[in-house]
């Protein structure tokens, strides 16, 4: 018989070991599954990583041999998704979806399948995205000054001022903060007091150690002494945990809605001015190698747009001055 009328079930491997050149692309995928959550990725990940490459079978390439995927015929799919498949696809979404590919065909290099990795060359979005907004140092007082300022029972209310520090110092996403417990403070050293962000995905546990200033550890116990909790930090709702960086944004004259999104940018833009490495903010903000190169470049033109406003800033004070 001729190998290349073999039927689909006569090519796929039994063990990753098994994948090679010939193997077709829909064989691969329980493979690439498991390797996924070997990575610690959770569930929400997996499940779109492989409704993603559920596409290109849909696009016609299920029984295709991963050897004659090309990085044009890659740029072809991703045009057919993007324009001609019928269905909205955002910014977001594209880049999601060009992330899939470079991580599926890496994982395949990294396994000698493919002596060349065909979505190394991929563009990773569709056009420019506009550029997040982020605080500036003095937005950043202004914000804090505003925190200080909320009272509940007419006394001092800590929580604003905790959440605003607390995702200004370690850039966790809302989901992070939402699980954080009272054990994942590491205070044992005064000086160096230490968040841990800790993740679990198909029985694989990971966890991130963020360092934090020590002057968040007395708010940290004021919250404690007012609310009470006694196993989570935050006692309330996701959603409440918003509203209430809403509404210190407002009270602070910030012209963008403050968001769990903008402090992470906030946070990010902040340790690159105060001259962390780049490696150090990439580990602290939980990001893969792959999504680093969008996320960095997008931060070194946060901070670039920042420090030309000051300048500009500057040079209007002075003008005021000599006028």
């Amino acid at each position: 018989m001729d190998k290349r009328q073999l039927p689909l079930f006569n090519l796929a491997p039994t063990r990753v070991e098994d994948i090679g050149p010939q193997t077709p692309f829909k064989a691969t995928l329980p493979f690439f599954r498991d390797y996924l959550a070997s990575e610690g990725k959770s569930e929400h990940t997996l499940a779109a990583f492989m409704a993603d490459l559920a596409l290109l079978s849909d696009y016609g390439q299920e029984k295709t041999p991963i050897s004659q995927f090309t990085t044009r015929s890659l740029n072809d799919f991703l045009h057919w998704m993007e324009y001609e498949r019928g269905v909205p696809c955002s910014r977001k979404t594209y880049a999601r979806r060009v992330t899939t590919l470079k991580v599926f065909f890496k994982w395949l290099h990294s396994l000698k399948a493919l002596s060349d990795d065909p979505a190394k060359a991929l563009i990773q979005r569709s056009g420019p995205a506009p550029l997040s907004d982020a605080l500036s140092p003095s937005q950043v007082q202004d914000a804090i000054f505003a925190a200080r300022q909320f009272k509940r029972d007419e006394v001092w209310d800590a929580r604003p001022l905790f959440l605003f520090q607390l995702l200004l110092q370690t850039g966790v996403k809302k989901g992070e903060a939402d699980r954080l417990l009272l054990s994942d403070f590491d205070l044992s050293n005064s000086q160096q007091p230490v968040l841990i962000v800790r993740h679990k995905g198909a029985d694989v546990y990971k966890e991130r150690r963020i360092a934090f200033e020590p002057s968040l550890v007395s708010v940290l116990d004021s919250y404690r002494a007012q609310y009470q909790p006694q196993e989570r930090v935050f006692t309330c709702t996701p959603r409440n945990l918003e509203y209430i960086l809403t509404d210190v944004g407002l009270s602070a004259g910030i012209p963008f809605k403050l968001s769990f999104e903008i402090m992470r940018w906030s946070c990010a833009v902040r340790d690159w001015r105060a001259g962390v490495e780049e490696e150090a903010i990439r580990e602290k903000l939980g990001l893969s190698k792959i999504s680093w190169y969008e996320t960095g470049d997008k931060i070194r033109k946060l901070v670039a747009q920042q420090i030309e406003e000051e300048m500009a800033e500057d040079q209007d004070s002075c003008g005021s001055v000599d006028g």
